[in-house]
């Protein structure tokens, strides 16, 4: 039992040295790999754990599904140069702008655009912070309301597929059903797709979208103050957005999302497929629309061999913590430890998802993707739980800790571009309505499971 703890004594030290600023994928391996040596070296560990390491890298080189992770962060780079956003804003700004929170609608429905079509939340909130706040102070908005909706739709990247995290996750949680089955004595287990997972969070996050701008609503009732219409003199000089306009900035990025979320969730494309044809859609759109020159090419490339790199140097780290972790016998202990909690699967997943919440604050969800649910799912699988939903609970849960103060990195995405007048404490303040709508939403999950596990259900039942 005392070796087992050790597992827990390394889970803290990789923890530590996040916080202390080390570059994550050399964490995971460094630390694991100087613990190995130390332990091995007072014969609790044995060595020959590290043998499945290269067998796991070139599973990993291998997985088809991972592919996808590349070509969906090209296709966001690609409509983020192409300045989509800077024509959405402008076009839904002057479509809503007219009423009272119309700016604030207008940021949330280009947030949901954006995160089904790129999924890449860091970006997606610097691009509204620079474009739409300094627009929504000059119009009169409470900075606290501002802030928080543009920090809280940057962030539905992270449920709206085609999210990299639900393809991540999907990944994780298919390796960990099948382990999960196999324990019970399933030898021929099924599985669980990233289509699942996307389908099963697509109306999740389509209701997050619709309790936000239901949210804007009530505050430019109740405190119209807060959400000022337009003066008179603005509406007037105000160009309107004509039907034509409107469609014709709509249109392209809408084909392009259905392009590539119709044909996984109808079954017509792998994950992987969708994300070919995403990056070629978005190639094709950046084109036409001439915003693509040499600079900003390179600049794309650039960024998607940077962040790509990180992911799957992320993952062989995660792979070397992983086969430390369970050399130590790390996940028998978390096995008992969470099938002794008091009140079964419901005490387990609850304790898990405050876990996950807590350490969404100080690591980013890939390292919480790759350390944490590798080590939790299986145990609650096992439990009977539906892998969906799950996933979805996982995704939620993240995106809240995203958002919740002070640690929140969408937070931090914002502090960075928002101007100098906008105080900390009020981007802080002004998300905690938000915060308060997802976790309702984790409650609602919590005792409806169907509405992550229906459509799924319902697109591929045999």
């Amino acid at each position: 039992m005392i070796v087992e703890w050790l597992a827990f004594v390394l889970f803290g030290l990789v923890v530590a040295a996040l916080l202390a600023g080390f570059p994550v994928a050399l964490t995971l391996a460094g630390v694991s790999l100087g613990f190995a040596a130390l332990c091995g070296a007072f014969g609790v560990f044995e060595f020959a754990f590290l043998e499945a390491l290269p067998n796991r890298i070139f599973g990993t080189m291998q997985n088809s599904t991972l592919i996808a992770v590349p070509l969906f962060i090209f296709m966001g780079l690609v409509l983020e140069r192409a300045k989509i956003a800077d024509d959405l804003l402008e076009t839904l700004g002057t479509l809503f702008g007219r009423g009272r929170g119309g700016l604030a609608i207008a940021v949330v429905v280009v947030g949901a655009l954006l995160a089904a079509s790129t999924g890449i939340v860091g970006a997606t909130v610097v691009t509204m912070g620079l474009l739409s706040l300094p627009s929504m102070l000059r119009a009169g908005y409470d900075p606290r309301i501002a802030t928080g909706t543009i920090c809280a739709a940057g962030t539905l990247g992270q449920i709206i597929p085609p999210s990299i995290i639900l393809v991540l996750l999907g990944d994780v949680l298919s390796a960990a059903y099948q382990q999960a089955q196999l324990r019970q004595g399933n030898f021929a287990p099924e599985s669980v797709s990233v289509g699942d997972l996307f389908a099963g969070a697509l109306l999740p996050g389509l209701l997050l979208v619709l309790l936000y701008i239901a949210y804007i609503l009530v505050v430019a009732w109740w405190r119209p103050q807060r959400l000022p219409a337009p003066p008179a003199g603005i509406i007037a000089a105000a160009p309107r957005a004509g039907a034509w306009r409107v469609f014709r900035v709509m249109v392209a990025p809408l084909v392009l999302i259905l392009a590539v979320l119709g044909s996984i969730i109808a079954g017509f494309a792998t994950p992987t497929e969708a994300a070919a044809v995403g990056a070629g859609g978005a190639m094709l759109l950046a084109l036409l629309r001439r915003s693509l020159d040499g600079a900003r090419l390179r600049e794309v490339m650039q960024g998607t061999v940077r962040l790509s790199s990180m992911v799957f140097l992320i993952l062989v780290g995660a792979a070397v913590f992983s086969l430390v972790f369970r050399g130590l016998g790390g996940d028998r202990l978390v096995h008992e430890l969470l099938s002794g909690l008091p009140g079964g699967a419901p005490g387990a997943v609850f304790i898990v998802m405050l876990a996950l919440f807590l350490l969404g604050f100080i690591i980013d969800f890939i390292e919480i993707t790759y350390i944490v649910v590798p080590i939790v799912a299986p145990v609650l699988l096992a439990m009977g739980l539906d892998p969906v939903w799950l996933g979805v609970m996982i995704a939620v849960n993240l995106q809240t800790s995203f958002l919740t103060p002070p640690f929140g990195f969408a937070l931090f995405y914002l502090r960075g571009v928002a101007p100098p007048a906008v105080r900390t404490i009020d981007i802080y303040r002004g998300v905690v309505p938000f915060v308060a709508i997802q976790l309702a939403m984790l409650v609602v999950l919590w005792f409806w499971p169907a509405l992550a596990t229906w459509l799924p259900a319902l697109l591929y039942a045999d």
